[in-house]
This record gives C-alpha cells, sequence and structure tokens, in this order.
C-alpha cells in the first residue's frame, strides 16, 4: 500500500468502490479518508506517528446493503492484510470457545499469505529451475565422479541426454510420464486432551498444536506422479525453501499492524439489549470489554510474533434493529468515533445492482450461460421487473437487502441452467422478457416462507 498511495486520494479509492458497490456514499468516503489517513501518516515524523491513531468507523445499517462488501474492497484496494469476524462467535474470557486475540492471529495469518505470495513471486524463477532439476535428476541421473579412468565420454554423453530431456521437460512433451519424486509429508496434529476444566479455548489450542508441529523434524515420501503434477508439488515446496522466512514474518508483522484491516461484523449483538435477553449467549457485556484493549491499542501474541494493535483499522457493523449503538459500553463507543448509517436499497437501487457493478449478477449469468455455447440476453423491462418482485419480498417478507437478488435469480434460472447443456447444441440466444419474469416469479413473491432460496 505504501509505495500505491501516491494515486489512491480518497476520490480515487471512492471511484473503485464505485465500481462495485451501488450509492452508500457516506460510507464509501468515510472509508477512504481512513485509508489515505495511513498514508499521510508514515510521511511525518516517526516520533508523531505513534500518535496519530486511525477513526474506526461504526456502519449501521440492515443486512446485504453493502457493509462488507465495502470493507472487502477497500482491503484489495490497499493490498492490506484483512480478517472478517463475527462479534457474537466470541466468548469472555473464562469461557471455552473463541476468544477476541484469535481476530488479531487471524489478521497476521492472512498477513503472512500476502507477504509469502509476494516473496514467491520475486524468486519464482529460481523455484522453476530448481524443479526443473529435479525432475531431470529423475529422468537423466546425472554421473557421480567414481574411480573410474575414463568417464570423460560418458559424462559428456550424459548432459548431451540431460540437455535434450531438458527441452522437452520446458516444452510440456514429457508432461504425462510419471517418476517418482520426494516430496514433504504434512505433519498431522495430535489431538490434546484439555486436562481439568478445559480452560484452554480453541484458538489458544490450536496456536499451540502449530507451535510444536513447527518444531517437529519434516518427513519426506517417495510419490509416483505424471511431470506435469510433479511441477505444481514441487514448485510449492522448493519456493518455501528459498524463501527467507524471517524476513517474511517480520514484514507480515509490520504490514499487519501498519496495514491491518479488522472488520466486526454483529456488533449489535453484544450489545447490552441482546445481553439482557440471556440464553445461550454467554456475557455480552463481558465480550465488549475484553474487546476493548484490543481496539484501543495492545499487544497480541501470535506463533509470528508479538503483534500492536494501536494502528490496525477496525470497522464495526450491525443493523442495531433491536439495540441501538448507544447500548454498547461507553468506552467502546468511544473507539468508534466514526459512525455512518447505510441507506437501505431502494427498488432503482436492485435495478442498477442487478447490472452495473463490474461483478454484477447478470453479467455472471450472461458468463455461465456463455460457457455452454448460449448467449442470454435480459430485457430492460424485465430487468426492471427482477428489481421491483425482489423489492417487494424484501417489504413483506424479510429484508435481507440485495441477497435477496441471489434469490430471485436463482429461482427465475434455475431450470435454464439444468436444460441447456442437454437441450442446445450449437449457439442459441435465450431471452428474458417481463411477462416470463412476471410468469415465473409470481409464487414466489406471495409465497410466506422463501428459506429455500435465501443464500
Amino acid at each position: 500500500m505504501h509505495e500505491n498511495q501516491y494515486y489512491l486520494t480518497p476520490k480515487a479509492i471512492v471511484d473503485i468502490l464505485d465500481k462495485y458497490i451501488v450509492g452508500q456514499n457516506k460510507a464509501k468516503k468515510n472509508v477512504a479518508i481512513a485509508l489515505r489517513n495511513r498514508w499521510r501518516r508514515i510521511q511525518l515524523d516517526t516520533e508523531i506517528q505513534k500518535d496519530i491513531i486511525p477513526n474506526n468507523i461504526l456502519m449501521i445499517g440492515a443486512t446485504g446493503v453493502g457493509k462488507t462488501e465495502i470493507a472487502k474492497r477497500l482491503a484489495k484496494i490497499a493490498n492490506a492484510p484483512f480478517v472478517k469476524v463475527e462479534a457474537s462467535k466470541y466468548t469472555e474470557v473464562g469461557y471455552v470457545g473463541r476468544d477476541v486475540e484469535s481476530m488479531v492471529r487471524d489478521l497476521v495469518e492472512n498477513a503472512m499469505h500476502i507477504v509469502k505470495t509476494k516473496h514467491k513471486k520475486n524468486i519464482k524463477k529460481k523455484a522453476m529451475q530448481n524443479v526443473e532439476n529435479i525432475i531431470l535428476d529423475a529422468l537423466v541421473p546425472p554421473i557421480i565422479q567414481d574411480q573410474k579412468i575414463n568417464q570423460e565420454d560418458e559424462k559428456v554423453n550424459n548432459e548431451k541426454t540431460r540437455q535434450q530431456f531438458r527441452v522437452k521437460i520446458r516444452s510440456g512433451d514429457l508432461d504425462n510420464k510419471k517418476i517418482h519424486i520426494k516430496i514433504a509429508s504434512k505433519q498431522q496434529k495430535s489431538g490434546f486432551g484439555m486436562i481439568g476444566g478445559g480452560m484452554m479455548n480453541e484458538s489458544s489450542l490450536i496456536h499451540l498444536q502449530d507451535m510444536l508441529s513447527g518444531m517437529l523434524p519434516q518427513k519426506e515420501r517417495k510419490k509416483k506422479v505424471t511431470i506435469a503434477e510433479a511441477k505444481k508439488l514441487l514448485i510449492e515446496q522448493e519456493s518455501t525453501k528459498l524463501i527467507d522466512m524471517d524476513k517474511v514474518k517480520e514484514e507480515a508483522i509490520e504490514k499487519s499492524q501498519s496495514m491491518g484491516i479488522v472488520f466486526i461484523d454483529e456488533i449489535d449483538k453484544i450489545a447490552e439489549k441482546f445481553a439482557k435477553k440471556g440464553g445461550p449467549n454467554v456475557s455480552r457485556e463481558g465480550v465488549q470489554r475484553d474487546l476493548l484493549p484490543i481496539v484501543e491499542g495492545s499487544a497480541v501474541h501470535t506463533k509470528y510474533g508479538t503483534v500492536n494493535t494501536d494502528h490496525i483499522l477496525f470497522i464495526a457493523a450491525g443493523a442495531f434493529h433491536v439495540a441501538k449503538p448507544s447500548d454498547l459500553i461507553p468506552e467502546l463507543q468511544g473507539r468508534f468515533p466514526i459512525r455512518v448509517e447505510l441507506d437501505n436499497l431502494t427498488q432503482k437501487d436492485f435495478y442498477r445492482i442487478l447490472q452495473e457493478p463490474k461483478n454484477a449478477l447478470i453479467k455472471q449469468y450472461q458468463l455461465l450461460f456463455e460457457a455452454e455455447n448460449v448467449h442470454i440476453h435480459f430485457e430492460e423491462e424485465a430487468l426492471k421487473a427482477i428489481a421491483k418482485i425482489a423489492f417487494e419480498i424484501n417489504e413483506n417478507i424479510e429484508n435481507i437487502g440485495a441477497r435477496r437478488l441471489h434469490t430471485v435469480m436463482s429461482h427465475l434460472l434455475n431450470d435454464f441452467l439444468f436444460d441447456v447443456p442437454d437441450m442446445i447444441k450449437a449457439k442459441s440466444k435465450i431471452t428474458i422478457n417481463q411477462p416470463f419474469v412476471i410468469e415465473k416469479l409470481q409464487k414466489l413473491a406471495q409465497c410466506k416462507d422463501t428459506s429455500e432460496y435465501i443464500l
């Protein structure tokens, strides 16, 4: 992100978000400013950098209006570590279950993946050479120097043969030939029994298992595979050998601390009004108090090193139908100074969502049909009818936002998707018009139980 943000002005960030998310301009503007502020902080003197903390954001809005999508797209724009968690899945310290620190450990895992991928690209050429040499040794083993006097001719002939096979390996001519290779066996995590009352929670147990498995020596096993399969298996293995893991860990920790984004969904579910209802939820106020030091800034120990959470950007979200933001403990409220209310989606929004975003549902279905050599065309009035019916179902049954469009489109096109491979042989065209949409979806709009189609 550091090198890319010279052109990532808030306006440029919003322009990118506009390609995937319809409306919600207030939310886009606020996350764009938060992202740009990170770059601004890095430009300052090291001493003052420590004092500039991110303005965490609380998004308030119904399900399916774009809260998660905005946060995910923001992380992709910045190439930043990102993790989405659900506040309702955490339990207070002292209970068996997920503790709040696990969100930071998950964030570091994501950062490790990003950094390792980058480093693997840098050493890809060298790794490919190593893979090529391993495959070549399996096909034409090199002559090992021994006590023989007249060995030069054999070595020359052996080298010529190896060069010929090297060319064939690179061209793919030998991809179907089978060879024996040695690959590292994956260590199986042993099951640990919990002693006493089982005070160790699940995430801590996994963390302990990961550390212990890392201390065990790696075993190799022989496997007979095609050369094409060998290339895939060995490239990962050789890339890992060439990477400086100490550098990767150091960079991943830094990336998590300075660029990480944690999206906490369903934060309204741990508000006081939900806690008073009782039931299976364990001390929701306790979860809030456990969450507070993470959001405020604290040191979290991970298997890759200690992560300071002071400059991680936290974006919380919730529908707040029952609870209100003010039902959260005051200390936690204060750690989310930017509050953004997202708009409920209108019928016009649904019409735009169907076709405008780069990954719009209409475009997705068109590509799926193109795979069967079929072109599917949606008339404008048909799209308006789809948007109208989806909007009405949300209004009359249950509001699940833009996800309702998945329900409607699936119900509309499933019969075609089932029949097309067998019925249509040549390049064909399907036209979806308004009468067909109304006929197909009328019963769905009237049905009170649409749980079969909720995705």
